[in-house]
């Protein structure tokens, strides 16, 4: 950077020689002297061009990127209860350093503990079953088995014999309830559709009676007559058709006919014990309107009353009897279906004992024995998590928790840190490209003067961060040894080696020179004279010519040859002209005032 004085600066100088002229004249002659002979030695008042020379050599040619950022420790978790209990014990002091699994803290392990010995019950259970199968046939086994399967035979027998019962039983109900069916109707049919002397007009059926005399007093008299005679037409129709049934049925006849006759005439019954109470209902509404209008009703209709009030207990029996002979069928033939299911059963099971077991068998209790292996290799694990220990080795930073709190899955115990450091560097989007996992890194710091450790790219961010529009990636580097001076929190500068080169032609950067994609340098045919003393490069009345090179990687000062030249060639690095001296000469400001000179 140049020094330009400013104008009050110069004002200072010139009113100061003005007030000490006799000092002054003598610097400047002072100033005078050293600038001629300056510029006698190291200027040129002739036209010759000089040129500083460099030598191609081999040698190692070595690439790196420069980052900083800060140390770190490698590795810190905050160690947390896997189990839910009290805090029984704490082993653990604050700053001490604990190598990995060493017991930091107990959570009451009663539960697990239990847990574990009841899998292991669990599991000599299963192991104690497979040892049963494979032993050996004994005759009390065979003999077990072999009485089972008669105990199914029999009954079995024993539920045909009550189902063949149960028919005849059902027969002898059927016939019960003929002895009364016939009568009931019988007497229903008297009731309603005869004349009978005492109720209401000759000729007149005791049915339309019973409608006529109350019709004035109440409408739904009709609607009582319709119903009980649809009844009783209904239990007609029924009854002589199940009576034709019965008849040409005898005890002989086969299960099914007997089973159907029997739901038939459970049906017919229902359907009489219907019109009975339609009846029934028909003439009691009769005598309640005519107490109710102050007429005594006719003595027949309590005569009828009285009949009816037995029909339907004898109704009510047959059907209970006939239900009761329906139910036991069905009762003893499903009987007889599971006696025949258990004699399957007892069949197959008496000739796999005399068998033996089978593959699958042994092959199952296998199975519920590696289960039970796997439920006891679970409940160990799970009395592990009741012992927190160090995940690795480190220094006890923080103890979060203490003897007899309570802690679940999620509370923290305590902090561990490693006591290997790393170094936490940014790289730009360009730079982070070039670096690769497992490159060398040279590491100085700035508060250790004189300390470099070597070390090694360990992870790089995928995701890169961005700040006023720049992205920056993180890049972690491993030391290769650790050093106690290095604390976390210090700042550090790295160089990643991206690329070493052994052996190879290099030339400063300063001598390779570019025409469009064409790289070259600048050689002369002969040998250069030594530059003469107290001058800069050699003269040469001679221009060199423009050699064409293939170049491979550089640095910072060199760039890689691969062919244009040879180990021991002389190439321009810097080109001297006498014209370009004077006027860096002539650019030098005057101590007392404007640069002299033309521009």
């Amino acid at each position: 950077m140049k020094f330009i004085p400013s104008r009050r600066s110069i004002q200072k100088i010139k009113s100061y020689a003005l007030a000490h002229k006799i000092a002054s004249a003598l610097l400047l002659v002072l100033i005078l002297g050293a600038g001629y002979w300056a510029y006698t030695s190291y200027g040129t008042t002739s036209d010759e061009t000089r040129y500083v020379m460099a030598t191609v050599q081999k040698g190692t040619l070595i690439v790196s990127i420069s980052g900083s950022g800060q140390v770190s420790a490698s590795n810190q978790v905050d160690v947390k209860s896997k189990a839910s209990g009290d805090i029984v014990g704490v082993y653990m002091t604050q700053g001490k350093e604990v190598a990995q699994g060493t017991l930091l803290a107990t959570i009451d392990p009663s539960d697990a503990n239990r847990a574990v010995r009841e899998a292991e019950t669990s599991l000599e259970t299963a192991k104690l079953e497979l040892d049963k199968l494979l032993e050996p046939l004994d005759e009390l086994t065979l003999l077990q088995a072999e009485n089972s399967l008669t105990q199914a035979k029999e009954t079995k027998q024993n539920a045909q014999d009550d189902l063949e019962k149960a028919y005849e039983n059902g027969f002898n109900t059927i016939a019960n309830a003929f002895l009364d069916l016939p009568a009931l109707m019988t007497g229903l049919q008297d009731m309603l559709f005869t004349s009978t002397a005492g109720l209401g007009l000759t000729g007149q059926w005791n049915i339309d009676y019973y409608e006529n005399a109350i019709s004035r007093y109440d409408t739904k008299s009709s609607i009582y007559k319709t119903d009980t005679a649809n009844k009783y037409s209904a239990a007609r129709s029924a009854y002589d058709k199940n009576f034709q049934d019965y008849k040409s049925t005898n005890r002989s006849s086969d299960t099914d006919t007997i089973e159907l006759l029997i739901d038939e005439t459970y049906e017919t019954t229902r359907s009489i014990a219907e019109a009975v109470k339609s009846t029934n209902n028909l003439i009691q509404l009769y005598e309640d309107e005519l107490v109710e209008h102050n007429l005594t009703p006719s003595s027949v209709a309590n005569t009828h009353l009285t009949s009816l009030n037995t029909y339907t207990g004898k109704t009510n029996t047959s059907l209970l009897n006939l239900l009761n002979a329906k139910n036991t069928i069905k009762n003893d033939k499903d009987a007889i279906v599971s006696a025949e299911r258990s004699i399957e059963e007892k069949e197959l099971s008496l000739t796999k004992i005399k068998k033996g077991p089978d593959d699958l068998d042994i092959r199952a209790k296998k199975i519920a024995i590696q289960q039970k292996e796997d439920a006891l290799l679970t409940a160990k694990e799970t009395l592990t998590n009741y012992y927190i220990r160090a995940p690795f080795d480190g220094v006890v930073a923080k103890i979060s928790a203490k003897k007899g709190d309570s802690a679940s899955a999620s509370t923290i115990i305590a902090t561990i840190i490693t006591k290997q450091r790393i170094a936490e560097i940014s790289l730009n989007e360009v730079e982070v490209a070039k670096v690769k996992v497992g490159q060398k890194v040279t590491l100085t710091f700035d508060a250790v003067e004189g300390l470099s450790i070597s070390g090694e790219v360990a992870e790089i961010d995928t995701i890169g961060t961005v700040t006023q529009g720049v992205v920056t990636y993180s890049v972690k580097i491993g030391f290769d040894t650790q050093d106690d001076r290095v604390k976390s929190g210090m700042s550090t500068s790295a160089a990643i080696i991206t690329s070493v080169k052994q052996d190879v032609l290099m030339a400063p950067n300063s001598a390779v020179k570019s025409q469009g994609t064409t790289y070259y340098v600048e050689i002369f045919d002969t040998a250069l004279p030594p530059p003469a003393a107290g001058t800069q490069g050699s003269a040469s009345s001679v221009s060199p010519r423009q050699q064409q090179v293939e170049t491979g990687i550089s640095n910072d000062t060199s760039t890689e040859i691969i062919s244009g030249l040879r180990e021991g060639d002389q190439i321009v690095t810097r080109t001297i002209t006498a014209n370009s001296t004077t006027q860096t000469t002539q650019q030098a400001p005057s101590l007392f005032g404007a640069p002299r000179g033309g521009r």
